[in-house]
């Protein structure tokens, strides 16, 4: 049986830290191991985790006296990683019943599998756990090469992928090394482009994770600010070619077409907004035709093409609109 260690960074997050923990001591995987980084949370947090630290040995804890930020406890967990599989599972999210055996089984029959992940449930505010149909023991799985995984993002300019679902090769963590502070709102997308230089990505058909949206998400101020958020996610490709990804074959027109992808998601974002009355439309669409000037005369048609979600998000749009 493969041994799966996962972090959960934490702060003040107590009132969601004890469900979190419970969905990954309660999968079907015996050698499992959680580390608690609490960031000097100033709730009950810390009164939480030692509760469940005592109650299951498996459970152990870093409690910083001092807040670090996000960066030192998501590399603290790298460092104290030492089984099979490495999971960074924030403590307002959760996993599903069997995520770890199903990415893990996966992994197990193809080594050259760098990292997996699945598909998400989303949860609004406080909302308890709903019940979650259960998931197929073996669901389909595509794969794509760690090449064509970075090729998919230099297209859209962005990552369709629920963070708390990714399971990686504890080995190919640690040769991709930590999460840089440099980047503080795209992070996770830089490391998954390292992530990918390791080997072959696996996509699994199933529901592997939970995501709770709040207003105390590190994400949810940049979603409100679509702008932001897009220019995080060409801070995150500039940084993964300056460093590792220079040494890709055709690393430089990767980068043009990574910066080319990222413009054209800035210009539908910005179609989009318009439609709905929103005045982040024209800083977007400025945007757009700084990043690709081309974008200004000739609207990236094929960019629709290339993204799955194209026809949902047009029809919902349209029916936002329509109303």
């Amino acid at each position: 049986m493969p041994s799966v260690d996962v972090v959960i960074p934490n702060y003040n997050y107590g009132r969601y830290l004890e469900a979190c923990v419970k969905s990954v001591l309660s999968q079907d995987m015996h050698d499992v191991r959680v580390l608690i980084v609490d960031n000097a949370s100033t709730d009950d947090s810390v009164a939480v985790a030692e509760r469940l630290a005592f109650c299951d040995p498996r459970v152990e804890l870093l409690l910083r006296p001092e807040n670090l930020g996000p960066h030192a406890s998501f590399n603290a967990g790298i460092d104290w990683a030492r089984a099979d599989y490495f999971l960074l599972l924030f403590a307002d999210d959760f996993l599903v019943p069997g995520a770890l055996r199903r990415a893990t089984s996966v992994m197990e029959r193809d080594r050259g599998i760098a990292f997996s992940y699945g598909r998400d449930v989303a949860i609004r505010g406080d909302a308890a756990i709903p019940d979650i149909e259960a998931q197929p023991a073996a669901p389909p799985v595509t794969l794509m090469t760690g090449r064509a995984f970075i090729e998919r993002f230099c297209r859209l300019g962005v990552f369709q992928i629920p963070g708390p679902s990714i399971v990686v090769r504890t080995s190919v963590q640690k040769r991709a090394g930590h999460y840089r502070p440099a980047l503080p709102h795209s992070d996770d997308y830089e490391l998954w482009l390292r992530l990918a230089l390791h080997g072959t990505v696996a996509e699994l058909d199933c529901i592997q994770a939970g995501i709770r949206s709040h207003d105390a998400n590190r994400s949810t101020d940049l979603w409100a600010h679509q702008i932001l958020h897009i220019r995080h996610t060409a801070e995150a490709a500039e940084s993964f070619f300056y460093h590792e990804g220079r040494w890709l074959d055709g690393a430089e027109t990767l980068r043009r077409r990574a910066r080319r992808g990222i413009a054209e998601r800035a210009y539908w974002s910005a179609v989009s907004h318009a439609l709905r009355g929103n005045r982040q439309a024209w800083k977007l669409l400025m945007l757009a035709f700084r990043m690709a000037p081309a974008t200004a005369v000739l609207p990236p048609l094929g960019y629709l093409l290339h993204r799955p979600d194209t026809v949902p998000r047009m029809r919902s749009l349209l029916t936002k609109v329509l109303r």
